[in-house]
């Protein structure tokens, strides 16, 4: 039985404009190097037994200051880059809409089968980042494990262990909060708990809370 705490990563730069990031390698944000470091506070008493993160830089940079903490190698793995995005990548909705309007609204109705102009198959994105999942747990098959990744990616993920069509991943779970814990119980034969989503570092010295369940 593992404990998966996936974690998107601070924010970017391009957050205030709310730009696609996919792929583009962005830097944290002032804002998003102090989620960083609240993170890092966390990570310092939840004794984790491992770290990963995605190699893109936002993903490094927000792991980094939780290695410092728990004094724990971070291992970074490109299965769990964000999906990308293709042509929306560095556009904004607005942009979007400007340039594929007919694209953008097939996007919208089914993204699972209309990905983004020249994006990544979600079905491939979400197939990578599950396999890294179950490497993770198969290392540490009593463990508690900080994942930090990337929005799209974890809500993909979270439709896929919990039974979820993954068309339905930007409505099931409109968004994910920057370095808040969505916490995955890994049980025997890949049957997974969601028991905790969306946490604010606020409640997050309260380790046994339930904040949400969905099992598979």
């Amino acid at each position: 039985m593992t404990d998966v705490f996936l974690v998107r990563h601070g924010e970017t730069l391009w957050h205030d404009e709310n730009r696609y990031a996919g792929q583009s390698d962005v830097e944290l944000s002032h804002r998003g190097r102090e989620q960083a470091q609240a993170l890092a506070t966390w990570a310092a008493e939840a004794e984790l037994d491992a770290l990963w993160c995605s190699g893109l830089r936002r993903s490094r940079e927000t792991a980094m200051p939780c290695a410092e903490a728990s004094g724990l190698e971070v291992k970074a793995d490109s299965r769990l880059d964000e999906i990308g995005f293709g042509q929306a990548e560095g556009l904004t909705s607005q942009e979007m809409r400007r340039r594929f309007p007919r694209e953008l609204d097939a996007f919208h109705a089914d993204p699972i089968e209309h990905p983004l102009p020249g994006g990544e198959d979600p079905r491939v994105a979400t197939a990578r980042g599950i396999a890294c999942l179950a490497e993770i747990t198969e290392e540490f098959p009593l463990g508690r494990v900080l994942v930090v990744t990337h929005n799209s990616l974890i809500r993909l993920m979270l439709c896929q262990l919990l039974g979820i069509p993954l068309a339905e991943y930007r409505s099931r779970f409109p968004s994910i909060r920057n370095c808040a814990v969505n916490e995955i119980h890994f049980l025997a034969g890949n049957h997974a708990v969601l028991r905790r989503f969306n946490a604010p570092l606020i409640e997050q010295h309260a380790l046994g809370q339930e904040v949400a369940d969905c099992t598979r």
